[in-house]
């Protein structure tokens, strides 16, 4: 039994026991076939009322329309609310509030129940249907229904019969279902809620997913997007005369992101155009083309969906501005930049957009939650982050613009704030417990959508950090190709010579030898090193760097006198060019000193690094990363040059000064915690060793995971302990 049904049965016990007084409508006694006197109204007007009443179109059902699996019948929801009105719990609005972004298929869950409420035999008596995107919209329909009863005598003015209506509404015993759809803003019902009685429902959709709407216990639904498998199942359906045309529907559905409307669209145009669905792929995938001309014309549109993919998306959007006229816009054209799945609020949040806009930061939030309310994105503030519909994003893209006094367009701007604002929040070193990967994805999206902004007038920082990043956590081929692909673009934007080419062959050649072809990196360097004396001399910042990394990548080649030799030449011109308190000249006296060790003085190392740590301590103080590195590297060579119990005194210091300023999950604390592990095992303790080796190796997978190079170099000293600890 539905809930009007119910409802009904209830009205009339009570009319059978009650007296009723006033304008109360009760059923009265001339019944002609369908026509139902209305008591009190009936008296006063002289007037009959055909029953049932129904007032306004209700939307054609889609033909395949799809059933939300993940949704409670609306049925259900409003026979759950019944229950609390026939309890005596009214103190509700009694009404139902479906919420949703443009094109989820919110008007198309509400006709579906309104079709079945409109049925002759079994539905109700009074039903309303109202495009509510207005205020004047719901006057105008309520008078008109107030008129049509006969309800509203004596009113002259549209306001004053859609009062009659609700003054009605509240007293009859008919049953009533009001479904007011596409409403805008919360404003435009204020004074025009429908009342809340046992005979009557209201049925709301919205894109608003505010508190306002949610106030007084209404029950609010939220549509999302198809799931995938309700995605493939509407595809079928659609396509099903088509079945030479539809080879991927999973695929189409997940560049559509499973937008019902889009879907539709998308179908009907490749049934139109006679169009395989991996050829529409292609052409979706070409940014090149806009919207409108890959779903079909609006001329061509029918019945559910009148209205274009590209118009749905975006008519939110002026409500926006008008809510945060400062800020809204301006957000929803940097995130159109960036990756829709997820966006930490921080970006959104950053200083430098506030500065570009000219506005504080607790605007910017104010016009993130304006945008999340209108459901043109998803702001999670539990996770700290945002998600954006990648056709919204696109709609953006293609109907917006950004103000802008730069000559290279809104879109530049715009571009490199963003970069901007990514930079600033990035970690200085990337573990798997840090938002790198995150920041990544965005850097990518950002590349892709304004990809010659972050390359002109500079390459722009973020994309070497990006870079770095890949390499920070272990995907040393990844950043190997980043750079290579870097390289390209800014060669072809500024040529061979230009700072920036030269900067991305120093990090291409890096990566390089990280990725293990150290006889490649030095060849590489080698290049470059020439190509930097010619372009901008001996004593250039830049020249003396690549001279650094050169040597040193000798030294990993297995030159380590070459690279003693090479490092002894830099740090006299460093100490002539740069002095010698610069960071630069203290960097290649670590790496000096270093390569000493490894070229077999490991006494003639913990000189050079004992001189270097005072120096340090004195220029950078003892926090510096710098100086704990040295610190790090002093404990290894005394272990070398034969105290491994000295080696495992200065890794404990150093650990309990690293856990303090670095934290437990740093890569930098990670490896002394797996080098006191060693030389615990070289000082006799293979126990000790074993048992740290486990505690480093089990933090490694969690920070950095399993491929990681570190992760695998703890791994293998954890097995050759165990061995180790076997055998005695």
């Amino acid at each position: 039994m539905r809930w009007w049904q119910k409802a009904a049965q209830e009205a009339l016990q009570r009319v059978d026991n009650t007296t009723v007084d006033g304008n109360l409508a009760q059923i009265g006694g001339d019944v002609n076939g369908s026509t139902v006197v209305l008591g009190d109204l009936h008296q006063h007007t002289g007037h009959q009322v055909t029953w049932p009443v129904r007032h306004g179109r209700i939307p054609t059902l889609a033909d395949h329309y799809q059933p939300r699996t993940g949704l409670p019948d609306l049925d259900t929801a409003f026979a759950s609310d019944q229950t609390l009105v026939l309890t005596g719990h009214d103190n509700r609005q009694g009404a139902v509030v479906v919420s949703g972004m443009g094109g989820v298929g919110k008007t198309q869950l509400a006709a579906h129940h309104a079709h079945a409420a409109a049925d002759r035999t079994n539905g109700v008596d009074l039903l309303i249907w109202i495009t509510a995107s207005t205020r004047d919209a719901l006057i105008t329909a309520y008078a008109d229904t107030a008129t049509h009863l006969h309800a509203a005598t004596g009113a002259t003015e549209a306001q004053a019969a859609a009062d009659a209506l609700l003054n009605w509404l509240t007293t009859t015993t008919k049953t009533w279902l009001i479904v007011l759809d596409d409403l805008q803003l919360p404003a435009h019902l204020t004074g025009l809620w429908p009342p809340h009685t046992p005979t009557g429902r209201t049925l709301v959709t919205t894109r608003y997913r505010g508190t306002a709407l949610t106030a007084r216990g209404r029950t609010t639904l939220t549509v999302d997007v198809f799931t995938p498998t309700e995605s493939r199942a509407y595809l079928t359906n659609e396509l099903a005369d088509h079945p030479h045309l539809a080879t991927d529907l999973d695929e189409l559905a997940t560049d559509l992101g499973h937008l019902p409307l889009a879907l539709a669209h998308a179908a009907a145009y490749i049934r139109d155009q006679e169009l395989p669905t991996p050829t529409y792929r292609r052409l979706l995938a070409d940014t090149t083309r806009t919207l409108p001309t890959l779903f079909p014309h609006p001329d061509e549109l029918t019945d559910p969906h009148t209205k274009t993919t590209a118009t749905t998306l975006s008519l939110s959007i002026p409500l926006a501005e008008h809510l945060a006229p400062d800020t809204a816009l301006p957000l929803l054209q940097l995130v159109s930049l960036l990756d829709p799945n997820t966006i930490p609020d921080t970006v959104l949040s950053n200083h430098h957009i506030a500065e570009h806009l000219a506005t504080a930061p607790d605007r910017l939030r104010y016009g993130l939650r304006v945008l999340h309310r209108l459901n043109l994105l998803t702001h999670d503030p539990a996770t700290t982050t945002v998600r954006i519909h990648a056709l919204v994003q696109r709609v953006v893209r293609e109907t917006t613009e950004a103000p802008t006094a730069d000559p290279d367009g809104g879109t530049a701007v715009l571009g490199r704030v963003a970069a901007d604002a990514l930079l600033d929040v990035w970690p200085k070193v990337d573990t798997l417990t840090d938002i790198g990967v995150v920041l990544r994805a965005n850097t990518t999206a950002l590349a892709g959508h304004a990809e010659h902004d972050l390359l002109h007038p500079y390459v722009h920082t973020v994309l070497f950090r990006a870079g770095r990043s890949l390499g920070d956590q272990g995907l040393i081929a990844a950043a190997r190709q980043h750079f290579h692909r870097l390289h390209e673009l800014t060669a072809a934007a500024h040529g061979p010579d230009h700072p920036n080419t030269l900067t991305t062959r120093h990090n291409l050649a890096y990566w390089r030898g990280e990725a293990g072809d150290p006889a490649g990196a030095v060849a590489a360097y080698e290049g470059l090193l020439t190509d930097r004396l010619r372009v901008v001399g001996p004593d250039h910042p830049g020249t003396l760097a690549t001279r650094n990394n050169l040597a040193d990548w000798r030294g990993e080649a297995g030159d380590s006198a070459g690279a003693v030799a090479a490092f002894e030449g830099l740090l006299t011109d460093e100490l002539r060019v740069l002095g010698p308190d610069h960071p630069g000249t203290l960097a290649t006296r670590h790496n000096l000193a270093y390569w000493r060790g490894e070229a077999g003085d490991p006494a003639g190392a913990v000189a050079a690094f004992k001189g270097l740590l005072t120096d340090q301590l004195r220029v950078l103080g003892p926090d510096h990363p710098d100086t704990l590195t040295t610190r790090h590297n002093l404990a290894r060579w005394r272990g070398e040059a034969g105290d491994p119990a000295g080696a495992v005194a200065a890794y404990e210091s150093l650990l309990t000064d690293r856990l303090r300023v670095l934290g437990p999950d740093h890569p930098d604390t990670l490896a002394t915690r797996h080098n006191l592990a060693y030389w615990r095992g070289e000082a006799g303790d293979p126990a000790g060793a074993v048992t740290a080796f486990k505690g480093v190796l089990a933090d490694r997978l969690r920070v950095l995971g399993p491929d990681h190079p570190d992760t695998l170099a703890t791994r293998n000293n954890l097995v050759h302990w165990r061995s180790k600890l076997d055998a005695t």
